[in-house]
C-alpha cells in the first residue's frame, strides 16, 4: 500500500475519537477488510505527526491513544468535501432502487443492442416453451411471448419479490405468458420441460453459477438452447490521463462489488462443464462517450466513494478522479458476453407438436 493511502486510512479511522495503535488497524481493517502491515502503519503514524495532523495522549507503549488534531480534522474534511463538491455537481450519490435501476439500464441504447443479439441467438419459435430467467421487471416478456405466439408458453422467473410482482403485472396483458417466483438454483419444473432459456446478465450475482447451469441442462428438452448474455468486469475500461485510478476502479469492481465479476469469459467453460454444448460466443462491446450515462450505469461516483473506503484509492486521487471524468471527454467501455448453449441429443427445433 502506497504511503498517502495509508495515511488517509488512519485519519479516517480517527475521525470518530482517539484509538490506540492496534484499534487503528481494527478499523482500517472493518473499512477496507484488511490490515495494514507494521511498518505501513508506524509509518503512517510517524508522518501524520510530524505534519502535526495527528498527537499521543499520555498513555505507555503501543497502547498509547492517538487522536487528530485540529489540523488532521480539517485536512480530512477538505478532502471528503472535495469528493463530495465533485460529486454533487455531476454524479448520482443515491444508491438507485433495484427496479428503477433495470427499468433505466434496460432503456439504455447500451443494453439493447447486446439484447437484440440475445434475441436473435436464441431462435425461440411459435409453440416452444421459453423461459426467462431472472425476468427482473419483466421487460424482454412481450418479445419472448410475440415469438413463441399463442401456441407456446412463456414463464418469467426471478427471485425477488417486487421484481416477480412487477413482471407478473406486465405478463397479465400477454398470451399464454406467467411469471414464476423462485430460485433458478434448483426450480420446481420437470426435467426436459424447455425449449429455450434466456438469461440476461443474472450469473454475475448468483451464490453458485455452475449450479444454475446444471439446472438449466436439467429442465432443457434434449436439442433445447440457453443462450445467457453476461458483462465481464475485467474488461471495463475508462479513460483517464492516469491509467492507475482507473485500474484501482475496476480492480476494486472485480474484488468488492460483483459477485461474479469475470463470468462473461468463463461462462463457456463453465456452461461446457456442465454438460452443454457451447455453439456460439459473441462478445459485444457496450461502449459509453457520455459521463452522466455511464454513471447511471455504473455508479461512478458511488463506487469511488467505495473504493476510497476500502483503500483501492486515495481521497486525492478519487477527487482528481472524478474530476476529470466530469470535464471530459469521456470513454468507457466494458464487454458483454452472448453465449449459446444447447443440451447434446435430438430434439424438435419448431414447436412442442
Amino acid at each position: 500500500m502506497r504511503t498517502n493511502d495509508a495515511q488517509m486510512l488512519v485519519l479516517s479511522a480517527l475521525a470518530d475519537g482517539p484509538l490506540h495503535g492496534y484499534a487503528v488497524n481494527t478499523a482500517v481493517e472493518r473499512m477496507t477488510g484488511a490490515r495494514l502491515g507494521r511498518g505501513s502503519l508506524s509509518g503512517a503514524l510517524a508522518r501524520l505527526r510530524d505534519k502535526q495532523l495527528i498527537e499521543y495522549l499520555p498513555g505507555e507503549g503501543r497502547r498509547r491513544p492517538v487522536r487528530l488534531t485540529d489540523a488532521g480534522r480539517s485536512a480530512l474534511g477538505r478532502e471528503l468535501n472535495a469528493l463530495a463538491d465533485v460529486a454533487g455537481q455531476l454524479f448520482e450519490t443515491v444508491v438507485p432502487d433495484r427496479i428503477a435501476y433495470q427499468e433505466r439500464l434496460n432503456g439504455t441504447d447500451q443494453a439493447r443492442a447486446y439484447q437484440q443479439v440475445l434475441l436473435d441467438a436464441l431462435d425461440a419459435r411459435p409453440g416452444q416453451h421459453l423461459l426467462d430467467w431472472g425476468c427482473g421487471t419483466g421487460a424482454a416478456l412481450p418479445a419472448l411471448a410475440r415469438a413463441a405466439t399463442a401456441r407456446g408458453r412463456v414463464l418469467g422467473i426471478d427471485r425477488d419479490p417486487r421484481m416477480a410482482l412487477r413482471a407478473a403485472d406486465l405478463a397479465a396483458g400477454l398470451p399464454n405468458t406467467a411469471v414464476l417466483r423462485a430460485d433458478v438454483h434448483r426450480l420446481p419444473l420437470a426435467p426436459g420441460s424447455a425449449d429455450r432459456i434466456r438469461t440476461d446478465r443474472l450469473l454475475q450475482h448468483l451464490a453458485d453459477p455452475v449450479a444454475a447451469l446444471a439446472e438449466a441442462r436439467r429442465v432443457l428438452r434434449p436439442g433445447g438452447r440457453l443462450v445467457a448474455a453476461e458483462p465481464d468486469w475485467g474488461t471495463l475500461a475508462v479513460d483517464h490521463p492516469d491509467p492507475a485510478p482507473a485500474r484501482a476502479f475496476t480492480r476494486h469492481l472485480t474484488e468488492r462489488i460483483v459477485r461474479n465479476p469475470l463470468i462473461g469469459r468463463r461462462l463457456p467453460r463453465l456452461a461446457e462443464e456442465s454438460g452443454l454444448a457451447v455453439r456460439a460466443v459473441v462478445p459485444v462491446p457496450v461502449l459509453f462517450r457520455e459521463v452522466r450515462a455511464a454513471d447511471r450505469v455504473l455508479g461512478l461516483q458511488r463506487n469511488t466513494e467505495r473504493a476510497v473506503a476500502a483503500g483501492y484509492l486515495t481521497r486525492e486521487q478519487a477527487g482528481e478522479w472524478l474530476e476529470h471524468l466530469a470535464r471530459g471527454p469521456f470513454l468507457a467501455a466494458v464487454t458483454v458476453f452472448v453465449v449459446t448453449a444447447e443440451k447434446p441429443g435430438p430434439g424438435p427445433v419448431g414447436g412442442v407438436g
